[in-house]
């Protein structure tokens, strides 16, 4: 429906909606029904103002409505809590496989656990499908009360892991530490990772449970001053190597070059695993302050020495991405062989696997070298395309589109869950209740690999230019695809005139605004960046002085002027940036000064190598992602055969202009 056509419906009276929605429930024929369209942002102030009464009355209203399950999802969390778990099965029962209902079950198990109310929890968990990572753990907990033997097999990496973690992950974790099936080799592990890390209070506890009595006293004491205890530490029993290995580590953190420095001797005279500890101390904080020191070759010396003692997915990540930096190729084996099983299976480890063995002399490690690329070069994403290049496959085979049949499009107008995210978008519901539903309705179609109302749903979205869900959803078939939806290329002749102008690839271009803002004309971030190419305020001043403008801050909201500063702006900083689109596209996501810093010192580096070891996580993932959309979009605007090695080029050392 047009936004013109919504406008006039509005108007109309709301008893005939609700009218004919009851009419049309009594035949058993799914609608959307305007009436819920009308009530649902109502009954939401009435949520937010906890005005319980009224909310009863949207329940009543409503219950018929395609967004009925609204107000009663409001009630019940309104104090979750304290709900019985009948309620939550009722709900979860009415409204099967929903999207609230799976919401409302997944954040009533993480309340109860909370409360160590695990019995209760228990019968809810069947209703919790697609827990994020605090529900997970809130899951894990009560299946561990309930005696399931292999939920803690399941959860080593949140054992082991030291960065910021939800509290249910963390209470898991002390969970597991009273659990008999930890074994020594796994406390001492944890304790040493958490020592590293400074955590000193969950050390004490570990530590405790291996029998070995720290003092806080003493653990503040090493903090004020980490050196001065170094020179003269004992080494002698179980908590004078814990000591050492926290004074290293809270050395390491706050002067890394000093703790490099003294590394050697505090290791000296203890036993061989403290070692390794000690090393691996110091490559692993090395390896994850590259934001503060830089990258230093040394790290990975330490990281290699302290090989043989087991590594947790953190650590073994942090190794290998060291090894990729510096070329080392049989350090960057290594570190993949000591990883999990699912994470050295990974499409990234597997790839990296292929790069490093294809390095050596011998034939079998080039033929396994061959044989992962081949396996890899099946799919179409960013290492996909990168092993076709190490095949020699150029890439220009983006198959037929294909359109969703009458059947498909028919399913789609019947399917609650994407019924529920058309209503949401039509009546401007907070975007977070609108992605949710279709997210949802997205997943479960894809679960049960229905490519068609996949389809179908792409191209309604398409129709009605909602590109950043059609996208999620075209994203998400398996064997019918159509790329139209998957890349769309709104406001073409916008964006090709403009990179023209500026100099620079219009696939690059829709290959950045594809990851920028999905083609929301109005996606704002939580920084502020602004359109369909994000474009920071600061960003658009520099750029309307630098073309001889008068900066206007309405203007970024001009889908014209927002394309024409992006494309000038990308077309700046990769001229700033030794003309390479990998530097430029990492500098859009993370500042200019920060993607030059990243360069190399001495001599050039491939760039899936500066890529790989881009130390911001978003960043990292973000110049894989526009790379790739680049490469596809190349093809799809008729470029020829694309290669994403050549158009991601060699990244220059710093000297280099």
């Amino acid at each position: 429906m047009t936004e013109g056509g919504y406008m006039f419906h509005r108007v109309i009276n709301k008893n005939y909606y609700k009218m004919l929605a009851l009419a049309l429930a009594s035949t058993g024929f799914v609608s959307i029904s305007h009436a819920a369209d009308e009530q649902f942002n109502d009954a939401l102030r009435a949520a937010n103002s906890a005005n319980l009464g009224l909310l009863q009355q949207y329940q009543a209203s409503m219950q018929n409505d395609v967004l009925g399950y609204y107000p009663e999802y409001w009630l019940l969390n309104s104090n979750l809590a304290n709900q019985p778990a009948s309620q939550i099965i009722n709900f979860a029962q009415r409204y099967p496989q929903s999207a609230m209902a799976e919401k409302l079950a997944a954040d009533y198990v993480e309340e109860k656990v909370k409360q160590a109310d695990f019995a209760t929890a228990q019968p809810i968990l069947q209703y919790v499908t697609n827990p994020d990572q605090a529900e997970s753990c809130a899951v894990a907990q009560v299946r561990a009360k309930s005696g399931d033997p292999l939920v803690f097999a399941e959860y080593k990496d949140v054992w082991l892991a030291t960065s910021s973690q939800p509290e249910s992950c963390t209470g898991l974790g002390r969970m597991m530490l009273s659990s008999p099936l930890m074994t020594e080799q796994d406390r001492q592990q944890r304790l040493w990772g958490q020592l590293r890390a400074g955590q000193s209070g969950l050390a004490l506890a570990t530590a405790q449970s291996l029998g070995v009595n720290l003092s806080l006293a003493q653990l503040n004491q090493i903090q004020a001053n980490p050196l001065n205890y170094l020179w003269s530490a004992p080494k002698a029993s179980a908590a004078d190597q814990a000591y050492l290995i926290y004074a290293l580590g809270r050395l390491a953190d706050s002067d890394l070059n000093t703790a490099m420095a003294a590394v050697k001797n505090a290791a000296e005279g203890a036993p061989l695993q403290v070692q390794k500890a000690l090393y691996r101390t110091v490559g692993y904080i090395g390896g994850t302050t590259v934001m503060k020191n830089n990258f230093n070759r040394e790290v990975l010396n330490y990281l290699d020495a302290s090989y043989g003692l087991p590594f947790s997915a953190e650590e073994a990540e942090i190794y290998a991405r060291q090894a990729i930096r510096f070329s080392a190729w049989e350090s960057l084996i290594r570190a993949i062989d000591a990883m999990g099983v699912t994470q050295k299976q990974e499409d990234r480890w597997q790839y990296w696997l292929a790069r490093a063995s294809e390095q050596r002399g011998d034939a079998n490690s080039k033929r396994v070298a061959q044989e992962i690329f081949k396996k890899l070069a099946q799919g179409d994403d960013y290492h996909n395309l990168l092993a076709r290049d190490r095949l020699g496959q150029s890439y220009n085979n983006i198959p037929s589109n294909v359109q969703p049949s009458n059947s498909d499009v028919q399913r789609l107008s019947q399917n609650i869950h994407f019924n529920r995210a058309f209503a949401l978008r039509r009546v401007n519901a907070p975007d977070s209740y609108v992605n949710r539903e279709w997210n949802w309705a997205v997943r479960q179609a894809y679960l049960k690999h229905d490519d068609g109302l996949l389809l179908a749903a792409a191209k309604r979205a398409t129709d009605i230019g909602w590109y950043d869900r059609a996208i999620y959803a075209a994203d998400r078939t398996e064997s019918k695809h159509n790329y139209a939806y998957r890349y769309a290329m709104p406001h073409q002749s916008y964006v090709v005139s403009h990179s023209r102008n500026a100099g620079i690839d219009p696939a690059w271009a829709y290959g950045l605004m594809r990851q920028e803002s999905r083609f929301v004309s109005q996606a704002r971030s939580h920084v502020g960046a602004g359109g369909l190419m994000q474009i920071m305020p600061d960003t658009a001043k520099l750029v309307a002085r630098q073309m001889g403008e008068t900066y206007n801050p309405a203007a970024l909201t001009d889908m014209n002027t927002n394309i024409r500063y992006g494309t000038f702006y990308l077309s700046m900083i990769q001229s700033q940036l030794s003309n390479s689109p990998v530097l430029a596209t990492a500098g859009y996501n993370a500042g200019p000064n920060r993607a030059r810093r990243w360069q190399p010192e001495a001599q050039p580096i491939a760039a899936d190598q500066y890529t790989e070891s881009i130390p911001l996580t978003e960043t990292r993932d973000y110049v894989k992602h526009v790379m790739t959309n680049a490469t596809h979009y190349g093809v799809l605007l008729g470029q020829g055969a694309q290669s994403l090695e050549k158009r991601m080029n060699i990244i220059p050392f710093k000297n280099n202009p």
